[in-house]
């Protein structure tokens, strides 16, 4: 079963069970929380049992093929019916940046075939690392715009899944330097219509609407092909 976040980034309070607890550690039979991975930060929110005592949820990530969410104090067990809420101004402003960083990518791709190497999206501020020659400034300022004009299209997002043979036809399947792992054997798409195709297991919004403009406040030459940029959403 995939969880739940992979399939509604939208949904921010839902009810489970825990499957199994280790002291501050809890893994639940289903969750929409995001952990930590691909350069996007975990969620934060509450888990509320039955007793109505309610647990902070302090850090998520991925832990021996499950999701370990880390809660602020003891007292959890297994078989426990519970309630749990996500941050969701955190969550929406991760999935803006997230689809931002995209279509920031795709552009980077399209005009100079740089592949990606790394990112780290934040709340302030997010950056992607890249590959690239010849390192032109002014290109890469040209891009703020250029983004901003396809934001304001308004343009449709979608999630869906493919196998790996099929998702392997597309031609921007992966950006990124170091590929794609063998062992992904149904891959996660997001596909920004008419624009990207791209696989990604992270939280994007449905509209380019919901994202507002960026801004591009800094670029960072780290040596060799090693370059930097870094965005803010405005």
């Amino acid at each position: 079963m995939q969880p739940g976040y992979l399939i509604d980034s939208y949904r921010h309070e839902f009810e489970t069970k825990i499957k199994s607890a280790d002291s501050k550690n809890v893994i639940l039979e289903q969750t929409y929380f995001y952990p930590n991975s691909g350069g996007q930060l975990n969620d934060l929110g509450t888990i509320e049992a039955e007793d109505r005592e309610t647990y902070n949820v302090v850090f998520v990530c991925k832990k021996d093929g499950n999701i370990s969410h880390e809660v602020d104090k003891e007292g959890l067990k297994e078989g426990t019916k519970i309630k749990c809420r996500i941050d969701w101004k955190r969550r929406h402003l991760l999935m803006r940046y997230h689809t931002a960083s995209h279509i920031l990518s795709q552009f980077l791709f399209k005009e100079t075939g740089a592949l990606i190497t790394g990112n780290q999206l934040d709340l302030d501020k997010s950056r992607i690392d890249f590959s690239l020659e010849n390192f032109d400034r002014d290109l890469m300022m040209s891009f703020e715009s250029k983004v901003n004009e396809f934001l304001s299209k308004n343009t449709e997002v979608k999630t869906y899944f493919l196998p790996r043979e099929k998702a392997m036809e597309l031609p921007t399947i992966s950006k990124l330097a170091k590929g794609l792992s063998e062992d992904i054997k149904e891959i996660r798409i997001v596909e920004i219509k008419n624009f990207d195709m791209t696989a990604c297991g992270g939280t994007h919004v449905k509209n380019t609407s919901e994202i507002g403009k960026i801004k591009i406040t800094k670029l960072d030459n780290k040596g060799g092909d090693r370059r930097r940029i870094y965005f803010v959403l405005i």
